[in-house]
C-alpha cells in the first residue's frame, strides 16, 4: 500500500510487486465496480509480467472503499456513484498516483497509465493532461468525444474498443480511428461484434472470451513493444 497526497485530501493505493521486486511502475484504473476481484486479477498479472501496480481509489471522496457486484444492481448502483465523480479531481488523482508511483524506490522512475471503462476515459485524459511514459485505454466511453486530447498525447497508446458496444456509438469509434491512423505512436483495435467490458472476466453479463483474449494478447505485445518490464 502507499498513500497518494491531493490538494484536498489524501488516498490509498494498492500496490502489486512483481516477483523480483522492482520494474517500471502502471497506474492501473478502475471500472466503476471498483477495487473488485477482477481488478485485482489484472494488477497481479501485470505484476507477474515484472510491472508494480498501483491502483488508486477513484471514488474516495464519494464512497470510500466502493465495490459492486457484476449484475444489473450492481451497474445500477455504480453507475449512480459514477455519477458524482468529478472527472478533473479524478484525473488529477491519477497523474498524482502517477507521481507517487514513480517516486518509489520499488519503480525505476518510468511509470504508465492502464485502465478500462471509466478507467480508459480516465488513462486517455492523463495521457493528455501529464506525461505517463505510455497508456493503454480500454472501452473508455468518454474518449470518443474527447477527439481533441488526441493532438496532446506524446506517448505510446493503444485503445481497445468492442465493435458492438451499447455504451459507446460506433460512429465515435470510427472517427477516433480515423484520428489515430494520422498520430505517432497511437494505435486502436476494435473487436467486430464485441460488447462493452468483453474483458472483464468475473462478469457474465459482460465478459466475452474471445475478444478478451485477442485484446489482451495485443495489449501484452504493445506494451513489451513500448515499456518493455
Amino acid at each position: 500500500m502507499t498513500k497518494v497526497t491531493v490538494a484536498d485530501g489524501s488516498f490509498d493505493a494498492p500496490l502489486w510487486l512483481p516477483e523480483s521486486g522492482s520494474g517500471p511502475g502502471l497506474v492501473l484504473i478502475q471500472e466503476i465496480f471498483g477495487l473488485d476481484d477482477y481488478l485485482k486479477s489484472v494488477a497481479a498479472d501485470l505484476a507477474a509480467l515484472g510491472y508494480v501496480v498501483a491502483v488508486p481509489e477513484l471514488f474516495w471522496r464519494i464512497s470510500p472503499g466502493w465495490s459492486a457486484t457484476h449484475d444489473e444492481a450492481g451497474v445500477s448502483a455504480s453507475m449512480a456513484v459514477a455519477g458524482q465523480l468529478d472527472p478533473a479531481s479524478a484525473v488529477t488523482d491519477v497523474l498524482a498516483t502517477l507521481a507517487t508511483l514513480r517516486a518509489l524506490p520499488e519503480t525505476d522512475g518510468r511509470a504508465g497509465v492502464f485502465g478500462f471503462c471509466l478507467g480508459g476515459s480516465m488513462a486517455y485524459a492523463a495521457a493528455a493532461e501529464g506525461d505517463p511514459d505510455v497508456a493503454v485505454s480500454y472501452y473508455g466511453s468518454r474518449v470518443p468525444e474527447q477527439l481533441p486530447l488526441l493532438d496532446r498525447i506524446t506517448c505510446p497508446i493503444q485503445f481497445q474498443f468492442g465493435g458492438a458496444d451499447p455504451y459507446i456509438p460506433v460512429e465515435g469509434v470510427r472517427r477516433l480511428a480515423d484520428a489515430v491512423a494520422s498520430h505517432d505512436g497511437a494505435e486502436i483495435h476494435i473487436h467486430e461484434g464485441a460488447g462493452h467490458a468483453f474483458h472483464n472476466h468475473v462478469a457474465p453479463m459482460f465478459h466475452q472470451p474471445e475478444p478478451a483474449a485477442a485484446a489482451w494478447a495485443l495489449t501484452l505485445e504493445f506494451l513489451g513493444r513500448t515499456f518493455p518490464a
